[in-house]
């Protein structure tokens, strides 16, 4: 079985952004195909700055917490199969969550059949990719990831100090649990409010400009047009009680950092 779509190793013009995106990003990949290891982890190396490989579910783990050792941080991105010799990929998956509950993964799958894939849903993976491996639908899977973790601030699997974010004395984002707090009562947000408080506060103080606002609600699968970010920040003021949302004109939004003083 031709387990490589040869014809899809030709890298569109597009995928010149996807190395931008990527380079500063780590990946693990796990597969027990010799061939398609090999094959997969020479494009991964033209795209990440490390991009490491495993045979099997069990050395992947014992590279997963080699890496951390030697670099104090985990991977930003484990692609792995499902089906592999030692140990699987839910098992696999199970025990890196154990160590590193924020770590990103994608996982590939030659069955759709759903006893393979819904103990993997139930754990929350990033996304599912389809063997025969399509080299064009993994690498946009790879810049939909990394545009996300890129979006998130630092990569996803680095634990910060606090998901509390203080937006006036009164007044609390929590960036896990999506909770908006003020005096005291939690103050309900849609959907679209949630994505632009969390872009904004992954970096308190920095001008987000309408462009990466935009695309980070593409990376989330929803569309936003300025018009509708107009809407949405004369709202979300109304609801903070407090100006902390400051308008760039032409260029973007941000939070303005809270001052005790």
């Amino acid at each position: 079985m031709d387990i490589i779509n040869k014809n899809s190793m030709r890298l569109s013009l597009k995928f010149k952004e996807l190395i931008n995106d990527t380079k500063k990003f780590s990946i693990l990949f796990v597969e027990d195909h010799d061939e398609l290891r090999e094959n997969t982890r020479e494009i991964l190396n033209k795209f990440f700055e490390n991009a490491h490989s495993a045979r099997n579910g069990e050395e992947a783990l014992k590279q997963y917490r080699d890496f951390y050792a030697q670099e104090s941080k985990y991977y930003d991105i484990v692609l792995s199969d499902i089906q592999m010799p030692k140990l699987g990929g839910v098992e696999l998956v199970e025990q890196i969550y154990t160590l590193n509950p924020n770590q990103t993964i994608i996982m590939l799958s030659a069955h759709d059949d759903a006893k393979y894939l819904i103990p993997l849903i139930n754990l929350k993976i990033e996304q599912f990719i389809k063997k025969p491996i399509d080299y064009q639908d993994l690498l946009s899977a790879l810049q939909k990831t990394t545009k996300k973790l890129l979006f998130n601030g630092d990569a996803q699997n680095q634990l910060t100090p606090s998901s509390l974010v203080k937006l006036h004395k009164t007044c609390t984002f929590d960036k896990e649990t999506h909770i908006l707090e003020i005096d005291n009562t939690i103050v309900p947000l849609t959907k679209y409010e949630i994505l632009f408080l969390q872009i904004l506060t992954n970096n308190v103080g920095k001008i987000y400009s309408n462009k990466e606002i935009k695309a980070f609600y593409v990376a989330s699968h929803e569309k936003l047009d300025m018009l509708n970010i107009r809407k949405l920040v004369s709202k979300l003021r109304k609801k903070l009680s407090n100006n902390c949302i400051e308008s760039v004109y032409g260029i973007g939004y941000r939070v303005i950092p809270f001052s005790k003083n």
